[in-house]
């Protein structure tokens, strides 16, 4: 289907990533290449190949050449607890694994070839660009994905083609998708819905928009792409939907024809909420289906002013069959309860070897005709309303549905039966507050041995995703029983609102700021007290109380924070520090700090410091800026040989202040070209960039000289202008002006001896060493280039980057020569574009 896409419109947008996009030929021709590797590593029809990629083009490269060469993906979610991905690994015994070098390195031992996406790129693009021949069969496996397990393990449900082939098709016919549809991919591969967003994307000509790695737990992040993009369509789970709703900017989210929304219980309140901050009809659409059913089996369009409580799951989808049965398989009435039951094309094959569980669920269908069929028992409990719509009820078993994540509660008790110090345990799920479900562990612990809750919940996140560790824990005496025998869940107590244990001492606010932090805090965990050294993750705060809280945050302190600010800075004194712009600058040995005070993160700027003064009077004063200038710079300029060496030595400085990006690079002149790599490198490095700014850089090789004559002329004119101290002064400024007059005071840069200036001499020699053997590369992202109108040198359009920047090219003129642009009064315009452009990129990066 995909392919057949291609032929129908090779030179439409297929991906977009940020700030990069491939066609439908070029995914195409990428996919090919590595698709015609795998076959040589002996994927063909029926071999599992593991996929642990953050989300990225080349994770939809990676999806569709396992496919093309016949393979089933199992997704390895690089966010997963080592223990989980090594059972997972254990268990398929994938023969092949997709990864890039930074993530291999997070993975558990294996057995399986490792193809590098990153890495090993070039290498791939010697492979064929054509189609392989494929015979797999719609009753080929096309993924397993790994859900939670009663018995304490995973279980990996197998979907052949078939399902999906249905899915896809019964979403076409009743939705439509056009070329002219942007749909957004903010799902893990390691949950189902994520098949439907990129595939029916792909096999219809629509866009596919990529959410960054960790954006789709950033609200804020997401109607800001949705708004800049223009996204049609989308998949959210209803906790997503009502945190997107409390957002500034929601009501611009104008462009939405259908959202899908399931996972969990849909609030018929949150529904009215949607009509009224985006007054869309016929958009919001409830939809039901476990794993097993290869995605939605049934949906239901939501309406306004309807009278249900919570959404209905509505009617099944086309060649799905839905029976509710009592305990003899027999139907029940209208509106009696029974365990609801999925026939039809998109059954799995099953559970991957568990041939056992397979039988105990995918039973014979004694209501179809078609001879071997066979119907999903799912365990959960619904009922018909009177129009001929489902009610889904709840679980009659201990699986559990938590912002979307399924979780078999006894796979938590299972894993914390493995701790010495646990005697008995027993996991629920309470919902106090309608639509805000939540985890609690009671524990017996075992009089011989202590332990702290901090402890537990730890040894919990060494082996399970963060979504299935108890946001509270209780400790119990003993558990209450039935009269025969078992847990009597019903009477476990309700979680005191009160400071559990943590490790450390309990440490109360000291000002104002920690003061209302703390406030924030306990309304939003509901519990106190709370110090201001506690984690907030450790109170049992996940991604959406995050949003919750910087919310408040923003209310209270007029401050926007990302969500991945609270991830660096978990506690409140952390979080104080930063909103009060009182936090000390460490003295790095390479960074400079030209202006260390500000919320926003650090823009770092190559080979100058007081050459950039100028400029940063000019930016935002929230605005950090940090020059990369080495003491013994020269030294490294002569005895390195590569460009490559030196800018990674520079990452390594950068990472010392801001260890994760995404970051923002610029440089002048030939500080340019080393920002330049140093982006090339982070992204390699599986790093975000959101900035490289080039301050008349010409990328190395494409300058001549100007004629004798015209250089003349041009000194001439400036002797007559100056006079006769412009010979002296052009002299000095040779070398001043790379680094200002700061640093020929500063004590590594003094030129007051023949030593020093034979060092000098020696550092511009390696600045053409370098600019004679550096070969860049193609550039992915985006480069922001500022040009000095006057040009003593012949230089090709756009300083010569067009030849290397696949992304987007945004250039500007600036008045004065190549060092006149850093100058008054020049250098207030570029300040002025430098804001814009780095507005741009935080906005689309953070």
């Amino acid at each position: 289907m995909f392919e057949i896409q291609v032929e129908r419109s090779p030179d439409k947008t297929a991906v977009v990533f940020e700030n990069t996009q491939l066609t439908y030929q070029q995914l195409n021709r990428r996919a090919n290449q590595l698709a015609h590797h795998l076959r040589s590593l002996g994927v063909e029809s029926g071999v599992l190949v593991g996929i642990c990629l953050e989300r990225s083009l080349e994770m939809i490269v990676g999806l569709l050449a396992i496919l093309k060469a016949g393979g089933a993906y199992v997704p390895l979610d690089p966010t997963y607890p080592t223990e989980r991905l090594a059972f997972v690994l254990q268990d398929t015994q994938t023969p092949v694994i997709l990864t890039t070098a930074r993530l291999l390195k997070s993975l558990p031992a294996h057995q399986a070839q490792v193809v590098c996406l990153d890495s090993e790129w070039e290498m791939l693009t010697q492979n064929s660009l054509e189609n392989l021949v494929c015979e797999v069969t719609p009753d080929n496996l096309i993924y397993i994905i790994y859900t939670s397990g009663s018995t304490g393990q995973p279980k990996g449900v197998m979907i052949p083609h078939r399902g999906i082939y249905n899915q896809l098709q019964w979403r076409q016919t009743t939705f439509e998708l056009t070329q002219a549809d942007k749909v957004l991919q903010n799902i893990s591969l390691s949950f189902d819905p994520s098949v439907w967003q990129i595939f029916w994307s792909l096999c219809f000509g629509a866009q596919l928009v990529l959410a960054r790695p960790g954006g789709h737990q950033d609200p804020a992040y997401l109607v800001k792409l949705i708004s800049e993009q223009q996204i049609t369509v989308m998949a959210l789970v209803p906790s997503m939907l009502r945190a997107l709703l409390e957002q500034k900017g929601i009501e611009n989210c104008q462009t939405l024809k259908h959202i899908t929304c399931g996972g969990e219980a849909l609030p018929v309140k949150l529904i009215e909420d949607f009509f009224s901050k985006l007054k869309l009809d016929n958009v919001l659409h409830n939809c039901y289906g476990p794993t097993e059913a290869s995605i939605d089996a049934t949906f239901w369009k939501c309406q306004q002013n309807s009278n249900y409580l919570i959404a209905p799951i509505g009617r099944p989808i086309a060649n799905t069959q839905i029976y509710i049965l009592d305990e003899d398989l027999q139907p029940v009435g209208v509106g009696d309860l029974g365990e609801l039951h999925i026939g039809g094309a998109g059954l799995a094959r099953g559970y991957f070897k568990r041939p056992d569980l397979t039988r105990e669920k995918f039973i014979p269908n004694p209501f179809s005709q078609e001879p071997g069929a066979l119907m999903y028992k799912t365990g959960d409990l619904a009922r018909y309303l009177g129009d001929g719509n489902i009610e889904y009820v709840g679980r009659q078993d201990s699986q559990v549905k938590i912002r979307s994540f399924r979780i078999e509660l006894g796979e938590i008790e299972a894993v914390l039966a493995q701790h010495p110090a646990v005697q008995q345990s027993a996991v629920i799920a309470r919902e106090d507050v309608l639509g805000d479900k939540y985890l609690v562990a009671y524990i017996v612990l075992d009089r011989d041995r202590a332990v702290k809750i901090a402890q537990l919940r730890r040894f919990l996140q060494q082996r399970l995703p963060e979504y299935m560790v108890p946001s509270a824990f209780v400790l119990l005496e003993t558990l209450p029983m039935t009269p025969n025998g078992k847990v009597d869940r019903r009477s476990l107590p309700e979680p005191a609102q009160i400071r559990q244990e943590l490790e450390g001492t309990f440490v109360a606010p000291r000002n104002e700021v920690e003061i209302q932090l703390v406030k924030i805090w306990q309304k939003v965990l509901g519990m106190q007290p709370i110090g201001i050294k506690d984690n907030f993750f450790s109170l049992g705060g996940h991604s959406l109380l995050a949003v919750r809280l910087l919310a408040q945050v923003e209310k209270v302190f007029k401050k926007n924070l990302p969500v991945s600010i609270l991830l660096q800075n978990p506690t409140i004194e952390q979080l104080a520090i930063i909103l009060s712009k009182s936090a000390l600058v460490k003295s790095w040995s390479y960074l400079v700090p030209l202006q260390p005070c500000g919320s926003k993160p650090p823009l770092f700027l190559c080979q100058g410091i007081s050459i950039y003064q100028p400029l940063i009077s000019y930016l935002d004063p929230e605005q950090p800026v940090y020059g990369l200038l080495s003491g013994h710079e020269q030294e490294k300029l002569v005895k390195q040989n590569r460009l490559e060496e030196l800018a990674f030595d520079y990452i390594q400085e950068i990472k010392t202040l801001q260890p994760e990006g995404p970051y923002l690079l610029g440089g002048h002149s030939f500080g340019g070209v080393i920002a330049f790599e140093m982006a090339q490198q982070l992204i390699s490095q599986g790093q975000k960039v959101a900035l490289l700014v080039l301050l008349d850089t010409f990328l190395p090789g494409t300058t001549k000289a100007i004629s004798s004559s015209e250089r003349l002329s041009f000194h001439l004119n400036q002797l007559l202008q100056i006079g006769p101290t412009y010979i002296v002064k052009n002299v000095i400024e040779k070398l001043s002006k790379s680094y200002g007059s700061f640093a020929l005071k500063h004590k590594f840069f003094r030129i007051k001896t023949l030593e020093h200036l034979v060092g000098h001499a020696a550092y511009y020699g390696a600045v053409l060493k370098y600019a004679k053997h550096y070969v860049p590369q193609v550039y992915l992202g985006r480069i922001t280039l500022f040009m000095a109108r006057e040009k003593l040198v012949r230089v090709e359009p756009e300083l010569g980057w067009t030849k290397l920047v696949a992304g987007e090219l945004e250039s500007y003129e600036i008045p004065g020569d190549h060092f006149g642009l850093l100058k008054k009064p020049n250098v207030q315009l570029l300040a002025e574009k430098l804001k814009v452009a780095i507005d741009k990129g935080l906005a689309e990066n953070y």
